[in-house]
C-alpha cells in the first residue's frame, strides 16, 4: 500500500512540475531516442543557469512534435506572453492555468496543487529555454518541491495564406529537492516518463485548439479576452493588433 502510494505521488509530482512550464508548445505520440541533450546554439550563461537540473534530473522526457499549422507570429507572440496566453485559454474556457507577473518573475498555479514560479532563460531562432521552481502542494502527505526546465525547439515552413508549419520538439527536465524522491523517482522512471509525455501532449492539444479559435474566429476571441477584468491592457493592443482588428469600443 505504502508503494503505490508513493508511485501515485510521484506520477503527480512529474505532472504537476511539466505542466507548470509547458504552457505552449507541440507534442506527438512518441518520445524522441536518445538521452535528451541541451542544444548547442544555447550560450554559456543560460547553460550554466540550467545545467544543475538538466545534467542530473529526476526525469527527463524528449516528445517528438507532429506539425501543426498557425500563424508564425500568433504562435511566438503567446509563446514570448505566456501570463497573456493564459487569458487567452481562460476566455476560451480551455484550461485552468493562471499566470501572471510579479516583482520577482511570473507566476503560476495550474489549478491542480502546484504553485510556483518561472522565468524564460533564453530565447533565440526557433528555441525557448525556460526554467521553473514549484511546489505541488497536498493537504494530507507533505509537499512535494523541485525545479524544472523545458525546452521548445521549433523549425518553420512557408504554408498556404500567410501561415506557417510549425515542427516542435519537447525537451522537459525535472529535477526533485528530495533525494528519496528522486531515487524512486528513478526506479519508477518508465511510469513517470510516460506520463510526462502524455501530458506533454495534452498541453500541444491545448495549443491546437487555442490558435484554431484565434484562426477561426479572431475578433470573437478578442473580444472574450478584452472583457477579462484583470487582463494586461499593454499585451492586449499588442495582440489587436496582431490580428488586424479594429480598436473596440469600450
Amino acid at each position: 500500500m505504502c508503494h503505490n502510494r508513493q508511485v501515485v505521488r510521484l506520477r503527480r509530482a512529474a505532472r504537476s512540475l511539466l505542466l507548470a512550464i509547458l504552457l505552449l508548445a507541440a507534442g506527438a505520440p512518441g518520445a524522441v531516442g536518445g538521452a535528451p541533450e541541451v542544444p548547442p546554439q544555447v550560450p554559456p550563461a543560460a547553460r550554466a543557469r540550467i545545467q544543475p537540473i538538466t545534467e542530473q534530473p529526476s526525469l527527463a522526457v524528449k516528445v517528438d512534435g507532429a506539425p501543426f499549422v498557425a500563424r508564425r507570429d500568433v504562435f511566438e507572440f503567446l509563446l514570448d506572453h505566456p501570463d497573456f496566453a493564459t487569458h487567452v485559454t481562460r476566455a476560451l474556457k480551455l484550461a485552468r492555468y493562471k499566470i501572471w507577473r510579479t516583482p520577482g518573475g511570473l507566476g503560476i498555479d495550474d489549478g491542480w496543487g502546484t504553485v510556483g514560479t518561472f522565468e524564460t532563460v533564453w530565447a533565440g531562432a526557433g528555441l525557448r529555454v525556460m526554467y521553473a521552481r514549484g511546489v505541488y502542494q497536498q493537504r494530507i502527505l507533505p509537499d512535494i518541491r523541485g525545479q524544472a526546465v523545458v525546452m521548445i525547439d521549433y523549425g518553420v515552413q512557408p504554408a498556404p495564406q500567410g501561415r506557417s508549419r510549425i515542427d516542435a520538439v519537447v525537451t522537459g527536465f525535472v529535477k526533485l529537492d528530495s533525494r528519496l524522491l528522486s531515487m524512486a523517482t528513478r526506479l519508477a522512471s518508465a511510469v513517470a516518463r510516460a506520463k510526462g509525455e502524455k501530458e506533454g501532449r495534452k498541453l500541444v492539444e491545448l495549443f491546437a485548439e487555442t490558435t484554431t479559435a484565434i484562426e477561426s474566429d479572431p475578433s470573437g476571441v478578442f473580444d472574450k479576452v478584452r472583457r477579462r477584468p484583470d487582463v494586461p491592457l499593454r499585451e492586449l493592443e499588442d495582440f489587436r493588433r496582431l490580428l488586424n482588428l479594429p480598436i473596440a469600443a469600450r
